[in-house]
């Protein structure tokens, strides 16, 4: 064109250079797919998509559906079945994040893995405390807080509080306002919605706590040990006292000592449950259930980790119906 001898040099040589064309057209057509990523993520925060949501655990996957409804797409990094501090990173995981509008995860010590994940992610919207990240122990009330956060030089996992907050349902109304919050950030236009979806939420917790509380009522004081450190929301919200843990270290296979000493230590305290997981060890478990003469109680720690635990509600459903079964009969 007139008066744009550069602009006219250049289409000349790229008419003669077909290789100069090629880059030109490539670059051409990255600055069009970046475009249209740009609005698409604008339409899906505001304009009527769903927003893509990661979560670190089913838990907080069935807790983000439940306030979000039809405007989230969630889905969950770990594996119900899977020893929640232990899991092995993937090129999966990190594709996902990469994707992400909103992370949303347990924090504390719980995912040790997570840190290395979002290092090779590399994306500067997911640092701790932005918009597009939710640490959902932020208004929790933690307990074993005094735990030293070092035990023989190494990590000690559960160092700032113990992880397994979900397993309180009372726990579900801080995180449910939390979530509902961090969404609201991102689509300012469905806050009405999420805090309408949470209120029905509270409301049908609210009944079946009441439910749960009076079947748990008769077992008060009842004394319990545990395979994991999994438990001790759920047995203060339900008036269980948790005597002792298998693991003495979450994580770590209990010593020899431990498992000769324990099941005598149990009979003397007239201990009669023993409550596991689906992934103990089942070696370990028979020993003790074997030496002790308590009764083994396999207990669902996240949703999805058996086929009849589907959501939220339903984790504690079939929680306090397989304890007070295996209660019951001991009295």
């Amino acid at each position: 064109m007139p008066g744009e001898p550069g602009r006219g040099r250049a289409q000349g040589r790229a008419l003669h250079d077909p290789e100069i064309g090629l880059r030109e057209e490539i670059v051409a057509r990255l600055r069009a797919v970046a475009v249209v990523a740009a609005l698409a993520w604008a339409t899906g925060a505001e304009g009527g998509g769903p927003l893509t949501v990661v979560t670190t655990s089913t838990d907080l996957k069935a807790l983000v559906e439940v306030v979000g409804g039809d405007r989230v797409r969630v889905e969950s990094l770990a594996s119900p079945l899977q020893d929640p501090h232990t899991i092995e990173l993937k090129p999966g995981h990190v594709a996902r994040l990469r994707a992400t509008d909103l992370l949303v995860r347990i924090g504390l010590d719980h995912e040790p893995w997570l840190a290395p994940a979002l290092r090779t992610a590399g994306d500067p919207r997911l640092v701790p405390g932005s918009p597009h990240d939710l640490d959902a122990s932020g208004h929790v009330e933690l307990l074993q807080t005094e735990t030293p956060r070092l035990r023989e030089s190494s990590a000690h996992v559960h160092g700032f509080g113990n992880t397994h907050y979900w397993l309180d349902p009372e726990n579900a109304r801080p995180i449910t306002a939390d979530i509902a919050a961090a969404l609201a950030r991102l689509t300012p236009s469905d806050r009405a919605l999420f805090d309408a979806n949470r209120a029905s939420f509270l409301s049908r917790l609210d009944q079946r706590l009441a439910d749960w509380q009076r079947r748990m009522a008769l077992y008060k004081g009842m004394r319990v040990v545990t395979v994991h450190d999994t438990w001790p929301y759920f047995a203060r919200r339900f008036g269980l006292v948790v005597v002792a843990t298998v693991e003495s270290t979450p994580g770590v296979p209990p010593t020899p000592t431990t498992l000769g000493t324990l099941p005598q230590r149990m009979k003397e305290a007239g201990v009669k449950i023993l409550i596991t997981e689906p992934y103990s060890s089942e070696a370990v478990v028979r020993q003790i259930v074997s030496r002790s003469g308590a009764r083994a109680v396999t207990l669902v720690p996240s949703v999805g980790a058996e086929a009849t635990v589907t959501d939220y509600l339903g984790l504690f459903e079939v929680n306090v119906a397989r304890l007070s079964a295996a209660l019951a009969s001991m009295r």
